[in-house]
Formats: structure tokens, sequence, C-alpha cells
């Protein structure tokens, strides 16, 4: 009976956020306009960093790939929520729900490796403002999204392989409106403690990784800015990093909580995975135009050119 259970189990449910019709209807409304204003944020971010000569520096490059990695994160889960909103039968595929936690994997944590490599940016300019340009060359910006890019999809590759080999037995019904490792784990009729040790263990190192860096980069920069004599100075290096401050923590926060916490269908855990799934690439557009006047001015400046042609 066992054996004929582990090979008819090749599909599972996504319960979603609601299973209310009247709720699913609103909700998919919702979620339409996030995902929507998500695509067009970033895509103009990404426009107006690649038009303006003015934002061709390290700081943008990155922030270019960050609103890169936003458009591909919100698409990894955003479009099969909205299906299944819409959707009587909310079913996925035992090989597409690996696909798209492997993708959550890899982009996720390409994200917070960049979120740290951002950090360190800033702590070159604002501490070492007469060595930037040389301490952040051209090629070890690429060299750093680079790294950022393998580390997390080595972190996918650890992971998403190990659970590919898991049985899934009569529970296939996942309290959740995407796929993620977490709420894999429990359905699950095989040993998982392999997999939860090297999912505790990769997040844990992953995380105190970046998490040191940021930390050691930002103890350093708060630092510098106390002993920068002049009010305007001060204000003036603090907004450099106050919107990428914000960024770590709505994505960094909630995505850690998401993976470390135990997974009991908790409504926390929807919030958690809506917080950095779907809020963060929304909000990060609008962080870095709204509080940067480099970002305001360059889009001034490409939508008068835009309309001039």
């Amino acid at each position: 009976m066992a054996l004929r259970n582990h090979s008819t189990i090749t599909e599972f449910i996504l319960l979603g956020l609601s299973a209310d019709p009247k709720v699913q209807i609103l909700l998919f409304v919702l979620f339409m306009g996030i995902y929507l204003l998500t695509m067009m944020g970033n895509l103009m971010l990404l426009l107006v960093i690649r038009a303006d000569s003015h934002l061709h520096t390290p700081m943008y490059f990155f922030l270019s790939h960050l609103s890169f990695l936003d458009l591909c994160f919100s698409s990894i889960t955003v479009p099969k929520l909205l299906e299944n909103l819409l959707s009587k039968k909310k079913i996925i595929s035992k090989e597409d729900c690996l696909t798209q936690a492997f993708f959550v994997f890899d982009i996720g944590g390409t994200e917070i490796f960049l979120l740290s490599v951002m950090a360190y940016d800033r702590y070159a300019a604002i501490c070492y403002p007469l060595l930037y340009s040389q301490v952040m060359s051209s090629q070890l910006c690429v060299k750093l999204v680079w790294a950022s890019w393998g580390l997390g999809f080595l972190d996918a590759v650890i992971n998403i392989p190990l659970a590919m080999n898991l049985n899934f037995c009569e529970n296939h019904i996942i309290p959740h409106y995407t796929c993620e490792l977490p709420s894999l784990f429990p359905l699950s009729c095989s040993d998982i403690s392999t997999n939860v040790t090297v999912l505790t263990g990769s997040t844990l190192l992953h995380g105190f990784g970046t998490f040191f860096l940021i930390f050691f980069s930002y103890t350093r920069i708060v630092s510098t800015i106390l002993s920068i004599s002049s009010t305007t100075g001060r204000s003036k290096a603090f907004s450099t990093c106050s919107s990428h401050l914000t960024a770590v923590s709505f994505f960094y926060v909630s995505a850690f909580l998401r993976y470390l916490m135990p997974t009991s269908g908790s409504p926390l855990e929807l919030i958690f995975s809506i917080q950095y799934g779907v809020v963060t690439p929304l909000v990060n557009p609008l962080i870095y135009s709204l509080k940067n006047q480099e970002v305001k001015t360059a889009l001034r400046r490409t939508l008068g050119k835009c309309l001039q042609w």
C-alpha cells in the first residue's frame, strides 16, 4: 500500500490565501495590481539606470541587478498565485513544485548576497571616498555580482536535489500559495532529518555570513558618519544608506524567519512569504526612487528626452 501511495503522489494542491470565491476575486485584483506595478517599477528603474550616464556608478550597477532579481522573484510566484485564485483545481505537479522551489532558493539567495555586496559598496563610498573608484572597480563589481549569482545557485543545488529524492504519501495539500521547502517537508513520508539539517545549516551559514558583512559595513559607516562635523554632510551620508537599510529590513528579516521557523501552517508563514516575495519587489523601486534625489533627477531627464522625441 505504501509503495502504491508513493507512486501515485505526483502533484500537490496549493491551498492559497483563501477558500472564499468572493475573497479570491478581490485577492486576484489586488495581486494583479501589485504584479503590474512591480513590473513597471523595476523596468522603469532599469531603463533609467541604463539610459542616464550619471547613474553609471557601482551603486546603481548593483541596483540595476537588484531590480532584475525583483522582476524574476515576483514572476516565479505571483503568476501561479493569480492562476490559482481563478482556478477551481489549484494543482501543481511535483516537478513544477520543486522547480519553483529551486528558483525561489536561487533568486532569493542571490538577492541576499547582493544586498550584502551593496552594503560593502556603501562602506567603501563613505569610509574611503578618495579611494572609492579604485576599490570598487568595474571588474570587481562584475565579479561580485557573478559571485552573488553563483552562491545563490549553489544554495539551491545543495537543497533541492535532496528534496527530489523524497517520497510523498497520502497528504499532498500544501497550506501555502507557493512551493517552498519548509512547506514540503511535513508532507513527506521519507526521513527528512538530513533535508532539515542541510536546510537549517545552509540558511544559518548564508544568513550569518551576509549579516556579518552588512553589520560590519554599517558599524563602520555609522562611526564615520558620526565623525563628520558638518550636519549637512552627515545628513547626505546617511541618506545614501537609508534606502539600502530599508530594502535589507524588508527582505532579510522576513526571508530568514520564514526558513528558520518551524512549519505549522501558521498565517505568519504566509505573511513572511508575501513580504519578501511580493511586497519587497514592489517597494524596492519606490524606496530607491522616492528617497534618492539622483534617481528622481535622472528620471526627469529621461522623461524629458522621451517627450522631446
